[in-house]
C-alpha cells in the first residue's frame, strides 16, 4: 500500500463527498476523476469502492438531520405530545413515537419505490449500454439547461410547497418517478429529483431537503447489492479503502450540504446549470480528441 494509492483515494472520497449533493453529477466527476488518476485496484473492486464510498455521504445527511429523520423519541415522565405515540404501557415513560417523521418515511418510500424497481429491472441493461462518457455528457448538458429553463419559468412566483412537511404522498410518487431518470448516467440523482420537485412546486431548499432525505435508501441499497453481487471478500488493502473513502466522504459532505443549503437561501440554481454545461463539454471535448488520438494512432 503505497502513499500514492492513499492520495488517490482521498481525492476520490473528495470529489464524491462533495459532489454527491450537488446537481451537477458526481457521476460526470468520476468518469473524468478515473481517467485522470486511476487506482491501482482491480477493475470489480473499483467499481465497488466508487458505489460503497457514498455510505460516508449517506451518514453525513443522517447526522445532520438526525433530530427530523430520527422517529422515536424518550419521553422520561413526561405526557406525550398529540404529535407522539407512547409504545410502551406507561404514556409518561420509555420510548414514543413520532408521527409526522413517521409520515416523512413514508413518504420517502413511496418516493423511492419507482427508482427501485426500475433499477431492479434495467440496472445492468443501462451500466452496458449508456455508462460511457458520452451519454454522461449529453445528459450533464440537457438537464444544466433545464435547470436553467425552470429557474426562468419560476422566477418570482412564489412555491406552492415551501417546505418538506407539506409535501404529499402523491407529490411525493412523482418525485419519485422523476428520480427514475437518475438511472441514466450523468443525470444526477440529486439533480434529478430537485429539478423534478421543483417542476411540481416545490421550493428549493423543500426540493433539496426531500433530495437528501431520498439518498439515504437509495444510496444504501445501491451499496448493499454491490457489496453482495462482489461477495464481501476483500483484502486488507481493500477494507481500508473502503473505509478511508467513506470517511473522507462524509467529512466533506458534511461541508457540502451546509454549503448547498446556505446557498439556495438567496440563490437560484443557474450557476450548477452553467457549471454542469460546462462539464459536459469538457468531458464531450476530452473523450472526443482521445478517441480522435487513438484513430489516427
Amino acid at each position: 500500500m503505497s502513499i500514492t494509492e492513499i492520495l488517490k483515494v482521498l481525492v476520490f472520497g473528495i470529489v464524491e463527498g462533495f459532489t454527491e449533493w450537488l446537481p451537477i453529477s458526481s457521476t460526470g466527476h468520476m468518469i473524468l476523476l478515473d481517467e485522470l488518476i486511476r487506482l491501482n485496484v482491480s477493475k470489480e473492486f473499483k467499481d465497488v469502492f466508487l458505489v460503497v464510498i457514498q455510505l460516508g455521504a449517506i451518514l453525513a445527511v443522517v447526522m445532520l438531520y438526525f433530530r427530523k429523520l430520527n422517529p422515536f423519541v424518550m419521553l422520561r415522565g413526561r405526557e406525550p405530545r398529540n404529535s407522539v405515540v407512547p409504545l410502551g404501557k406507561d404514556p409518561t415513560n420509555g420510548v414514543g413515537i413520532k408521527i409526522h417523521t413517521l409520515v416523512l418515511w413514508m413518504k420517502v418510500v413511496i418516493a423511492c419505490v419507482p427508482a427501485g424497481v426500475a433499477g431492479i429491472l434495467i440496472d445492468d441493461w443501462m451500466e452496458a449500454h449508456l455508462t460511457n462518457a458520452y451519454v454522461v455528457a449529453a445528459a450533464l448538458i440537457l438537464y444544466g439547461i433545464l435547470f436553467i429553463v425552470v429557474e426562468n419559468m419560476n422566477y418570482g412566483k412564489r412555491p406552492a410547497v415551501e417546505r418538506t412537511g407539506q409535501i404529499s404522498y402523491q407529490l411525493a410518487l412523482y418525485i419519485g418517478l422523476f428520480q427514475m431518470l437518475s438511472l441514466v448516467p450523468g443525470t444526477s440523482r440529486s439533480g434529478a429529483t430537485i429539478l423534478g420537485a421543483m417542476v411540481l412546486g416545490c421550493s428549493r431548499s423543500a426540493a433539496a431537503e426531500f433530495s437528501f432525505f431520498l439518498g439515504v435508501p437509495v444510496m444504501f441499497g445501491a451499496s448493499l447489492v454491490r457489496l453482495v453481487k462482489f461477495g464481501f471478500h476483500f483484502s486488507g488493502m481493500e477494507l481500508f479503502f473502503l473505509i478511508f473513502g467513506m470517511l473522507v466522504a462524509f467529512i466533506v459532505s458534511i461541508f457540502s450540504i451546509k454549503f448547498l443549503m446556505s446557498y439556495i437561501r438567496r440563490n437560484d440554481f443557474k450557476v450548477f446549470g452553467y457549471y454542469r454545461i460546462v462539464l459536459g463539454v469538457v468531458v464531450l471535448l476530452y473523450f472526443g480528441i482521445k478517441w480522435i488520438l487513438g484513430v489516427v494512432g
